[in-house]
Formats: C-alpha cells, structure tokens, sequence
C-alpha cells in the first residue's frame, strides 16, 4: 500500500519535519570512532516536492559542523541553528518534483534536549546506542523528522574492527581494511526517521531459533557475559514470531535482531526490524519476556503501521501492550482478562484526566496510555468476539502495511468489523477520560463471530 501523508505540521512537535515534502530513500555513509566519539557522515537524501514548488525546506539536525550541502549538484543557500538546518535552493523546485540533497557533517554526537531527557546517540562505555523515539533522530542525521515521512535507507558504518555494527535490515557487506570494518545495511521498508535503530559494540551474535524455508531469520547480538542468561530469556521468542504471525499476519520485514548493551536502559526501545535491550532486562529467570513480546509486535504495530502523527501514540502502544496479554494466554500465563482486570484495577485508582487518541505531548508516554491502550483493544475484542476481532486484526495489518494511519482509520476499520455500532465504546474509551467499566464477555463466541 502506498505510504500516506499527514498535512501539516505535527501538533505535538511542530518543530519537527517539513510536511512540504517527503522523502524517498536515505543513504547514510558513516565513520564512527568510539573512543573520541568522533562521528563524520555523508548523506544522500532522495525526495519528492509537495502540491506546491519549494523555494525552501528544512532538515533536522542537531548541532554539527556542517562541511557541505548541494541540492542537485548545486550549492545552495542554507542556516544551521537550533537544530534546523534550513535550505534554498539556487532555483525553486517546482510542485512534485524529484530532488536530491546531500549533506556531509562531523563532530561529537549526543543525545538531544526533550521533555524525556536526553534522546537519540548515547554514547555508551565502549560503544554507543541509538534510542530515538520520538525526537532523537536529528542526534546523529538529517531528517525529515516526522512519523509519516517512511522512507528506505541505506547505512553504511566504518568503525574499528573490534566493534560490531548493528543496523535494523539486512546486512549487505562487512568489509574489513587494516584496522577499520565497514557494515552497510539495507532497510528496504519505508521507514520513520524515528525508527531507524543503530548499535555499535562488542557483541556476541547468535541465531534464536531456525527459521527453516520461508521463516523470519532472527539474531542475537549480545555481551559475551550476558550469553547465558539471554539464552533462556529470549529461548521463547521464536515462539513468539509464530503466534504473532498466526494472529497479525506476516511479518513485515526481511528479518528480526535483538541488541542487548552492556549497560542498564530504563525500557526496551523498538526500532524497525530491531529492538534495543539493557543488561537489567536479562535476569535469566524470563522476568522481562513480557518486553520480549511487546517489542516484537511494534513491528506490526508502530513499524509497519505507523502513525499519521504522534497524538495517535496509543495506535502503537495499545496494540503492544495487548500482544503481551496474548502472548501471556497462549503461552500458559494469565488469560488477556485476567489482565485487563488487573490493568483495570491498576488505572481506577490514579487519576481520569487522560484522552486516549489525545493525550497531549507531556502524556504521551505515561503508563496509563499503555494500560488504557490495551484495554480498549481488549474492549474492541470483547464487542466483536474472537473470529471477527482477530480477521479486523490481521486485516488492519495488511491494509496499512508499510502506510501511516491515525484513530480515525482505525475506529472506521473496527467498525468494518461490527454487528453493532461501536461508536459508544470508542467515545468512552479513546475520547472520554473517565473510565469506563471494564470490558468482558465471551471471547471464543459472540454474535459477532460470523462477521
């Protein structure tokens, strides 16, 4: 399906991305030196104009020193301050028209300034981390840096042979000369800027699992110390794969990799056909396989589907957070109403001031929108019963592969789905902030069943 645009600026970051035109293809060439945290880069960006000629556009990018910049060959003119760097061309691009920027940059990347803390390049102990969401990209590239802007990369790294280089797609080439290795990577599905996952470390690499003729290939990069453990704890996630598959139809990548740094992250962050773990989730007791699960359904949900802006984070963590109750179900654990019950009880007792399909930047990532999140997918279920809910599921997957929706694609795709109207359940879950009462009925029936 072809990847659809959101108009206008994100309301939640205006600052962030330029809706006035997007783009097709990066092709990111990068020295990294780990020791200085030295990062040099070319980039070679392919993009289309809007409905309108552009006699300027911007870029994000955080505060690098910039070595050149050309739009079709030419010079233009260009200012690069407060993470902006704005550019105009020699000569007007005309409504709809292919152009090509290049940008080469230097200097020591680190995290950007939000209302998180710091995002994006980490530099780690011996090595760094890319964790972008939502505003990190610009940290360590020039971006177009909204969700809805989904585009292919290529990424090349040099660094020193002693590191390993993991980039979200399929490994190309690793090329050694003297002291220095180059990784390329290819990430052939349209991507959000913010997604776009990097590692660079000291990793061990192992295969979880075999995925046999047709299957998903998924690897394991992790510290040597931590091979133990992660055995056990991820022993499960090829499992995983198959039960996600069966439920929200293929997965939508080429391939699936898990990086766990040496270093504790608060939680787990996807990137596109990628997940970054810290040492504190690997206990070798399975105490983070819930995060395993969730993790590896932002691939459908989040990655391949992904949203028109950020007001519709709960399309991602929602869904996410609802496959961690699946997995749990039909892996021996509690039922999803089990969950959903202690989820409930969890969220009466904090504060009904949170809009679901709304909840303002400074909510966006606040436990109650992943809790309240499930729960209205758990509610959608228990509405159509089981047959219908999981073909909506695998329909809504499939319909929007590779595209960008919002709250209002998703309510009219459920609808789709209905006997009866479902315009009640998702006033009181996704707009009302009182809570309503918790969903239940009989999942494996339903009068909806045969829809």
């Amino acid at each position: 399906m072809a990847v659809q645009q959101s108009v206008g600026p994100d309301p939640y970051f205006p600052g962030n991305g330029d809706p006035r035109y997007r783009v097709h293809r990066y092709e990111l060439t990068l020295d990294y030196r780990p020791g200085p945290n030295r990062l040099s880069g070319t980039a070679r960006i392919n993009a289309i104009a809007g409905r309108a000629p552009l006699s300027e556009f911007q870029l994000n990018l955080a505060d690098f020193r910039i070595g050149r910049v050309r739009v079709d060959g030419r010079q233009p003119h260009y200012t690069h301050r407060g993470g902006k760097l704005r550019i105009r061309p020699a000569k007007p691009l005309r409504a709809g028209a292919a152009f090509t920027v290049e940008v080469h940059w230097a200097g020591n990347p680190k995290p950007v300034s939000s209302p998180w803390g710091g995002i994006g390049w980490e530099e780690l102990e011996d090595g760094a981390l890319v964790a972008s969401q939502p505003v990190g990209a610009p940290s360590w590239y020039p971006c177009n840096d909204r969700p809805a802007d989904k585009a292919s990369y290529l990424i090349s790294v040099t660094t020193p042979s002693a590191y390993s280089v993991v980039a979200g797609g399929r490994l190309l080439t690793r090329t050694t000369k003297a002291s220095t290795t180059t990784w390329v990577y290819e990430q052939s599905g349209p991507t959000s800027s913010y997604l776009v996952g990097l590692a660079i470390g000291k990793y061990h690499t192992v295969l979880l699992g075999d995925p046999g003729p047709g299957g998903v290939p998924q690897h394991g990069h992790i510290p040597a110390q931590l091979l133990s453990d992660f055995s056990r704890d991820f022993a499960r996630q090829p499992a995983m794969m198959e039960l996600f598959q069966e439920l929200f139809g293929p997965y939508p990548f080429d391939e699936y990799a898990v990086v766990v740094t040496d270093e504790e992250l608060d939680v787990p962050v996807e990137a596109q056909g990628l997940s970054l773990f810290g040492a504190n989730h690997v206990d070798g007791a399975r105490g983070s396989e819930r995060l395993v699960a969730h993790e590896l359904a932002h691939q459908w949900f989040g990655n391949s589907v992904s949203i028109a802006d950020w007001r519709h984070i709960w399309l991602n963590e929602g869904f996410a957070k609802y496959a961690e109750w699946l997995w749990s179900e039909r892996s021996g654990g509690r039922t999803a109403q089990q969950l959903a019950t202690a989820s409930h009880r969890l969220l009466s007792a904090l504060p009904q001031d949170l809009r679901l399909a709304d909840p303002g930047r400074k909510s966006m990532f606040d436990d109650r929108l992943y809790q309240r999140g499930g729960l209205a997918v758990h509610a959608v279920r228990c509405a159509l019963g089981d047959i219908a809910f999981f073909r909506m599921l695998r329909g809504w997957a499939a319909l929007h592969r590779n595209g960008v929706a919002s709250t209002a694609t998703f309510t009219a795709h459920a609808a789709r789905h209905a006997r009866e109207p479902l315009d009640d359940l998702f006033q009181a879950w996704l707009y009302d902030t009182k809570l309503p009462p918790l969903p239940t009925a009989l999942l494996h029936g339903g009068a909806a069943d045969s829809a």
